[in-house]
């Protein structure tokens, strides 16, 4: 009743306007009148104000948006006759009308995100069977020990779970490879994770090919087993003991749920916010989607699955015939097709996993370049808005989803306007100052109030914008191969766990410094201009200040191309564990404080000895209700303090035996990244962004230049697979219009 409440306010606010909106009136009046409704929506954001004044503050916008976009098709488009102008005019007009109409979607899915509460609990007699599936291809051993060991430990009745690893990196294909080393190196990995399932009691199983990728990876896992819910885990995804207890009480509840999906949660930070040093206070990129998108499409029940951290019916997936294999992303795809037959999902938004990043650009551009191909293959080969099946809200969010794939064309597009007037004296935005600051100005004011209204406290004002810029350069290309061919695309791995001994720039930095390097010009260019042709003054301040916009962006990422080292391959995360350290048949009570698969630091409870380096311990390890697990061999490699507090650095001498204790200090409780989580989700004020980003403007392009002149004999590692096929494109922009990632 409440979301058919909003939904009738919004509406109504919205259609009494529209008589306003195609209404002609002045630019003093119409400035006027948008100023007020800004005035108004920044009192519904300031005060934050919810309930009801939600559907107000998005029909104040929509209003001013509606009004710019029939300004925008009425006024401002140069005639037809006028080629020249006209064509780059009417693309660009193209571009700003995709961004409106992909808001108008974006706002429907999120006008009222659905809040959970607790799961539903479940008497163990009445539990289903668990089979879990951790897919693998070319993760280590270590990764993939701690993951299957936090799957082992899941706080579920043992008879009624099993874990399966579902290896193709050593399928019979590869271990019969024409290449002797690659088959060397196929059957070695074959036989080292079967010696590591024996260890752990997981079942092992590879298949004949690999063909249809992970989700002929995924189907191998089905016909291996029979159990009633499937749980995904990708390779580097351990997961905490909670896990099935928060998600499993959804499916024995309503046996129309097909998917409980969860959010994924990093350990490590991404590339940009490694380079840009934001990961300790900033909200992670994919907190956008998984704290707030996820939300509103599980209001629409159209959550779809992500891959990893998920639970499936298996009876809804036979009647599918299993995970989806057309395109290259089978878990969206894969709940798409389930959606369409009836079934219904849940969205969870509880962190119970801890995965990893890629560690460099190059490895994150290609995972990006994946996504993008595989979303785009689900919109031109199962478009959600043909489908049979399907309800409206449920095509709305799939097309929303699908169609958000295209902004690395948008961001061409609006890098190369300006450009266009400034170096070509093309009129592509025939409007008046005037014009100008009543309607576009005022139209980008509450753009950005809008996002920060909607997702101030997960995504800062002007990220979206970098992080956009970033993948553009390379994902052109890949958008243009799926259009031409939407069958081609391959599944190709993302790398995780790599290490950089030396900040170094990214093998695929080039084309930054040249997008930065044209758009520097034309701002020199713009200042000649200025002077020399006064005529144009007006409308000459108005593009080079857009031009401005995207010259701050690009030198910005000048910082994110310009790689820091990071020499540490297993990254360390914040727990809160009781242990106890024995030394030479003594034991010290020990807070464990932070761990990784490598090592851990603890901070002693009681009276420690000055120890020798390496000396060898052993650390006994207890549930968090205080059964004993059993003792974790280690070595004292540090002893120190830390504000005052006597710490410990700890390595291990373990097997993967071992395992299950370290994923027990690591995961059995993931309060403490919760709430990490928790106080990066805070809003940032536009002003403190838009310093942020000027100084990162104004800070690393010096740095990036000087890796450019001075490492240019420094060998770099090649491109990983996924990215050699990719070219990046010639230009592309930045900020000015809303950005959803």
């Amino acid at each position: 009743m409440r979301t058919i409440v909003l939904a009738v306010l919004w509406l109504c606010a919205a259609m009494a306007g529209l008589f306003l909106i195609s209404q002609p009136v002045g630019v003093d009046a119409q400035l006027t009148v948008a100023v007020a409704a800004i005035l108004g929506a920044a009192a519904i954001y300031l005060l934050r104000l919810r309930g009801p004044w939600r559907a107000v503050f998005l029909a104040i916008s929509t209003l001013v948006v509606l009004r710019y976009a029939y300004w925008r098709t009425t006024s401002t488009l140069p005639s037809p006759d006028d080629l020249a102008n006209f064509v780059p005019a009417f693309v660009l007009y193209l571009a700003e009308m995709y961004y409106i109409v992909l808001l108008a979607m974006n706002l429907f899915v999120v006008s009222d995100p659905l809040e959970r509460g607790a799961a539903p609990q479940v008497e163990d007699d009445r539990l289903p069977r668990v089979d879990v599936f951790v897919p693998t291809y070319n993760e280590s051993a270590n990764i993939l020990a701690l993951t299957l060991s936090s799957a082992k430990a899941l706080d579920y009745p043992a008879d009624k779970l099993r874990v399966f690893l579902l290896d193709d990196g050593g399928t019979d294909e590869k271990r019969n490879a024409r290449d002797p080393a690659k088959a060397a190196e196929a059957w070695r990995r074959h036989e080292e994770l079967q010696l590591l399932c024996g260890q752990l009691g997981v079942t092992y199983v590879t298949r004949a090919r690999n063909v249809h990728a992970k989700a002929g990876n995924l189907n191998a896992g089905l016909a291996a087993s029979d159990g009633d819910l499937i749980v995904v885990f990708d390779a580097d995804h351990a997961p905490a003991r909670e896990f099935l207890r928060q998600t499993v009480g959804y499916m024995v509840r309503d046996p129309k749920v097909f998917l409980v999906q969860t959010p994924h949660f990093f350990s490590n930070p991404d590339p940009i916010e490694k380079n840009l040093s934001t990961f300790e206070r900033m909200p992670s990129e994919n907190e956008m989607f998984y704290g707030t998108i996820q939300k509103g499409l599980d209001k629409w029940n159209a959550a779809f699955f992500c891959g990893s951290a998920a639970v499936l019916r298996r009876a809804a997936l036979m009647q599918v015939g299993g995970f989806s294999g057309i395109t290259i992303t089978e878990d969206c795809e894969t709940a798409l097709d389930l959606h369409s037959k009836g079934w219904k999902s849940v969205y969870v938004d509880r962190p119970m996993v801890t995965g990893l990043q890629p560690e460099t650009l190059a490895s994150f551009i290609g995972q990006r370049s994946r996504w993008c191909r595989g979303m785009l293959q689900i919109l031109l080969m199962k478009n959600a808005g043909l489908m049979p099946g399907l309800s409206w809200p449920q095509r709305i969010c799939y097309l929303s989803s699908g169609l958000i794939w295209f902004f690395p064309i948008m961001r061409m597009v609006f890098l190369a306007a300006p450009l266009l007037f400034i170096f070509c004296d093309l009129k592509i935005y025939d409007v008046s100052t005037q014009e100008f600051v009543a309607y576009t100005l005022t139209y980008l004011a509450v753009s950005s109030l809008i996002r920060n209204y909607l997702y101030g406290s997960v995504r800062w004002p002007w990220m979206s914008e970098l992080y956009e810029y970033v993948q553009s350069v390379y994902l052109f290309r890949a958008i243009i191969s799926v259009l031409v061919n939407p069958r081609r695309p391959t599944f190709n791995v993302t790398a995780k766990g790599d290490t950089l001994a030396e900040d170094r720039l990214s093998e695929i930095a080039w084309p930054y410094f040249a997008i930065f390097a044209v758009l520097l010009g034309a701002a020199g260019y713009s200042v000649y201009r200025y002077q020399t042709e006064p005529e144009i003054g007006g409308i000459l301040l108005v593009v080079a200040g857009w031009n401005l916009l995207n010259l701050v962006i690009a030198a910005a990422a000048l910082g994110v191309v310009t790689e820091k080292r990071e020499r540490r391959a297993t990254p360390r995360i914040l727990t809160k564990r009781a242990a106890e350290l024995v030394l030479d048949g003594m034991s010290v009570p020990v807070v464990v404080t932070d761990i990784s698969t490598g090592g851990a630091k603890v901070e002693p409870l009681g009276s420690l000895r000055v120890v020798a380096p390496d000396t060898n311990a052993e650390l006994r390890v207890s549930r968090t209700d205080g059964t004993p697990l059993g003792l974790l061999p280690v070595t004292i490699r540090t002893q120190g303090e830390e504000k005052g507090t006597p710490v410990l650095g700890l390595g291990y001498r373990a097997d993967y035996g071992d395992y299950p204790l370290i994923a027990e200090l690591m995961l059995a409780d993931m309060t403490p990244l919760r709430e990490q989580r928790a106080r990066r989700q805070h809003r940032r004020a536009l002003w403190l962004a838009s310093v942020n980003i000027v100084g990162w403007a104004l800070r690393y392009p010096m740095r990036a230049f000087r890796h450019l002149v001075f490492d240019r004999a420094a060998a770099v590692p090649a491109p990983p697979q996924e990215i050699q096929t990719l070219q990046p494109a010639a230009i592309l922009r930045p900020s000015a219009q809303p950005a959803q990632s």
